[in-house]
């Protein structure tokens, strides 16, 4: 107990403590993310946030984890290298900028690493389409998927201030908790420290934005949730203290947002004839923010549905793995269908609004701007303290 709580206070210590000079090396020496056409914000912006959360979560990791213990001296070593193989293809991104091809790479590199030599692979299936256990073969593949998906969702939903670093804290805490609920403390260490590092850097990163994550840590969030989901998956009950039936489902239902959201982006762009990779406005977060959202009410809306997900698919787990899949995929479709309706009545609202909205705009960023000059003297002063 003491180490999983030591482990979320340095992890959150090194992460804070690190941004305010990697935005002050960042703007040395020009490593910034340059507005265009598809980007929300309006100057440059230093993208590499990952780095500070990288360093905060490693080192909790490696001074509180128990290396005496099977469990951790059986797997760290190849978690700690996925961790460091991800982290340089996602700081080469955020720096020179990589072809999705070679991220791709790194991505398949790291799911090797995982799957044949941590082991790291989904056996049991809770029955989901009357399948009980996968043979390997299949395990291996659908292994593979979730935790490729599970990375490139994170970095995909990372279009907000603020978002994917809470989509990230929720999910990684529900796992922690279970984990740490069952008296699996190496599993907890890594879920909650990890999520102390990102509320560190959630201090900088919430609108209006100071820093920016980039790929290395959008990445790295999905890949701390793949290696959480899969050993989630593969938790037996009889040893749990926490029984949690159909854990597929329950697995999904806490990824839920990011991953369909990804998927259905996907199967848009792929319909109209364009790369997956292509970049447009399609996810949901741009629709929250055509409706007229701000970033910090994007970032609130979201949160609470992927609760709102996470209950419902606790309160159906009776109904069994499939049944519980196919409702959160319906009413998934249902929520963007309703959110795309309210989209054409508040784009006429809009319309409307005229002068009056250009007028509230500017004040909101004059607003905006003294709350961020607060914040900046709030986080100098912070930075002084002798510990």
């Amino acid at each position: 107990m003491e180490n999983l709580i030591l482990g979320v206070i340095m992890a959150f210590a090194i992460t804070f403590y690190s941004i305010p000079i990697i935005i002050q090396v960042s703007n040395m020496k020009k490593l910034f993310d340059h507005p265009d056409e598809r980007k929300l914000h309006q100057s440059p912006i230093p993208s590499l946030g990952g780095l500070g959360i990288f360093g905060g979560f490693i080192m909790a990791i490696l001074l509180m984890a128990d290396f005496s213990s099977q469990e951790v001296s059986g797997t760290i070593q190849y978690y700690l290298a996925a961790f460091m193989v991800i982290f340089f293809f996602g700081i080469k991104d955020d720096i020179l900028i990589l072809t999705p091809l070679k991220k791709l790479i790194g991505q398949l590199a790291v799911a090797a690493i995982l799957i044949f030599k941590a082991n790291l692979l989904i056996t049991n299936m809770d029955n989901f389409l009357g399948i009980e256990h996968w043979p390997k073969t299949a395990g291996i593949v659908f292994s593979f998927m979730t935790i490729i998906v599970t990375m490139n969702a994170y970095n995909l939903i990372d279009g907000v201030d603020g978002l994917a670093g809470s989509a990230g804290i929720i999910t990684t805490c529900f796992f922690g908790f279970i984990a740490f609920a069952n008296n699996n403390h190496y599993y907890a260490l890594i879920g909650f420290s990890f999520a102390g590092a990102l509320a560190a850097f959630l201090m900088y990163n919430f609108s209006p934005a100071r820093i920016f994550m980039g790929d290395t840590g959008a990445m790295l969030i999905g890949l701390v949730n793949a290696i959480l989901v899969i050993q989630f998956i593969n938790m037996p009950n009889n040893s749990a203290t926490i029984t949690i039936a159909a854990k597929p489902a329950m697995g999904f239902g806490v990824l839920l947002i990011p991953l369909m959201d990804s998927l259905r982006v996907f199967a848009i762009r792929v319909f109209n004839g364009f790369s997956p990779f292509d970049a447009d406005r399609n996810h949901i977060h741009h629709l929250l923010l055509d409706r007229g959202m701000s970033h910090r009410k994007v970032v609130y809306a979201i949160s609470i549905a992927s609760v709102a997900f996470m209950a419902i698919t606790y309160c159906l787990l009776p109904l069994g793995t499939t049944t519980v899949v196919v409702i959160q995929v319906i009413l998934f479709y249902l929520a963007i269908y309703a959110l795309k309706f309210s989209n054409s009545k508040s784009k006429k609202f809009q319309v409307i609004r005229g002068n009056v909205g250009a007028e509230l705009d500017e004040t909101a960023q004059q607003f905006n701007k003294r709350k961020s000059n607060k914040l900046s003297t709030y986080r100098s002063w912070v930075f002084k303290l002798p510990f």
